[in-house]
Formats: C-alpha cells, sequence, structure tokens
C-alpha cells in the first residue's frame, strides 16, 4: 500500500502566489497531484515555480486574466478534457479533467473545478443575474458530474474533483451562518444543490469526513479585517471522492499559514493524504 498526496488551491492569480511562495509550500508539502484554480495567465505566462517537477494541464479560457484552472501531476495524463459540454460556460476556463495512473496506485480521473462565486439578489438586477448564472453552471455541471463519475466507474477508474466550489454546504463550514443566510455560498438552494452531490454511493466530501464533529477547517477568508486572525472563514474548496478512493484517506486538512503575511492566497490549500 502506498499514499497519494493530493491538494487543491484557489491561488488567486498564480503569479502572485508564486511571489508569495507557492512554491516553496509545493516543495515542502510535496503532493503528487495538484488540482489549481483562478490561474489567470496564459499559458506562456506561467512562472517556471508553479510546476517544478510535473506535468501540467491547463485550460486558461478565453477571459485574459480571468479563471483559469489547472492540473499538476507527477505523470502524464492519458486524457485530458475540457470543459464539460456546456455553449454558456466552457470557454471560461472553469473545469478541467485529466485521467492519471499513478505506478502504485489506483487509475484515476480528476477534476479541477471553478464555480462561479454568484451575486446577492437583494443588491439589485446586476447581481440577481449573476446568481442566476451561478444556478444555471450548477444545474448543467451537477449533471455533467454524475455521467463523469458513471463513465470514470464503468473504465475501473476512481473519481475525484476538486476545487473551489464557492458554496458552504453546512452550517459547519462558515464561522457566522446564520448572518450569512441570503449571501451567496450559504443560500438554500446552493446547499441542497451541493448536498445532492454526496453519497455512499456516490461522492464523499471528504474533508467533512476526516473532521465530522468540527467547525471548519476553513479554507477562505477575505483580505480585509480581521477575518484571517479571527479565523472568521468558509470552508468552501472541497476534495468530493468516489467512495472506495475517500475510505483511504488517512489525514486531510487545510494547509492554513502561520500569519496573515505569509499568505498566498485568500484561500489556503487542502490537502488529503489517501492510502491506496
Amino acid at each position: 500500500m502506498t499514499t497519494l498526496r493530493i491538494a487543491t488551491a484557489n491561488v488567486n492569480g498564480i503569479r502572485a502566489s508564486v511571489r508569495r511562495g507557492f512554491g516553496t509550500w509545493l516543495e515542502q508539502r510535496g503532493p503528487d497531484i495538484v488540482a489549481l484554480q483562478e490561474v489567470r495567465c496564459g499559458v506562456d505566462d506561467l512562472p517556471v515555480d508553479a510546476r517544478p517537477q510535473y506535468r501540467l494541464s491547463y485550460d486558461a479560457g478565453s477571459r485574459a486574466g480571468r479563471n483559469g484552472v489547472a492540473v499538476l501531476a507527477r505523470w502524464a495524463p492519458s486524457a485530458v478534457r475540457t470543459g464539460f459540454g456546456s455553449r454558456s460556460f466552457d470557454h471560461e476556463g472553469r473545469y478541467l479533467e485529466v485521467d492519471l495512473d499513478p505506478p502504485d496506485g489506483p487509475p484515476l480521473t480528476v477534476g479541477s473545478l471553478y464555480l462561479p462565486k454568484g451575486g446577492n439578489p437583494d443588491y439589485g438586477p446586476e447581481w440577481a443575474a449573476k446568481q442566476r448564472r451561478k444556478l444555471r453552471f450548477m444545474a448543467s455541471f451537477g449533471r455533467y458530474l454524475t455521467r463523469a463519475r458513471l463513465d470514470a466507474r464503468r473504465a475501473g477508474r476512481e473519481f475525484l474533483v476538486l476545487g473551489d466550489f464557492n458554496i458552504a454546504h453546512t452550517r459547519a463550514d462558515l464561522a457566522n451562518p446564520t448572518a450569512n443566510l441570503r449571501q451567496p455560498g450559504f443560500r438554500p438552494d446552493e446547499r441542497q444543490w451541493f448536498g445532492r452531490l454526496l453519497g455512499p454511493r456516490t461522492l464523499v466530501d471528504v474533508v467533512r469526513s476526516l473532521h465530522p464533529h468540527d467547525t471548519g477547517p476553513f479554507s477562505w477568508w477575505t483580505w480585509r479585517g480581521q477575518a484571517w486572525g479571527n479565523d472568521t472563514g468558509w470552508r468552501i474548496d472541497y476534495h468530493l471522492a468516489s467512495p472506495a478512493l475517500a475510505a483511504g484517506a488517512v489525514t486531510g486538512g487545510t494547509d492554513r499559514e502561520p500569519s496573515y503575511e505569509d499568505r498566498m492566497s485568500d484561500h489556503s490549500p487542502v490537502v488529503v493524504d489517501y492510502a491506496v
């Protein structure tokens, strides 16, 4: 039996994240697979420190300086797929999926997701439109996720979707649930949709399974005010794994940096070790 270390990180701009220490984190933690979101640059502009000794799969999308999802892996993928069959969203660089064949582990299908943030309809028509767009993305992506999970199972592959879902699923997934009931990311319809993705035979929220009674561990904190220092955060970055893969999770949680000044992004990486 061996261990796969797998991470997801919304880097909020890879070039800025590298300046803040992403390369050092990558070297010290040594994950085998890393899903990245909000990479925000063209392929030719990716810093070398963002991918030492890794094979890069990347969809930058068509919006310069926006979005962008990637997977770094120690092995070359046998297949790479971008998007999820949506003419409305596939050009935005929000979903990338790779097939990986670790030499000492099961075949894997790994997805990197950056789901839209949405907006609070109470703030006016523009924000309401953002939220409607998020819900359309969720509906389309949810249907795709079912197909992708079943396709992976038929092919004898474990399935893992990683990334920034921009949804806190339960009251244990943010510091101030009551104050945020109407905010995007914690609205009832979003949380219900997320819950429908999960089940003992479908997908498992791996970090919650490892921390069933904890509040958090959070993965996002606003840059503003004292949110970081007070740990007033949200858990919106996830590992959702097929049941057999999830059952092998040994340890996992958020790599929260030691201080505000050491932050690589407004998100911190979420890392899980899987015994396979």
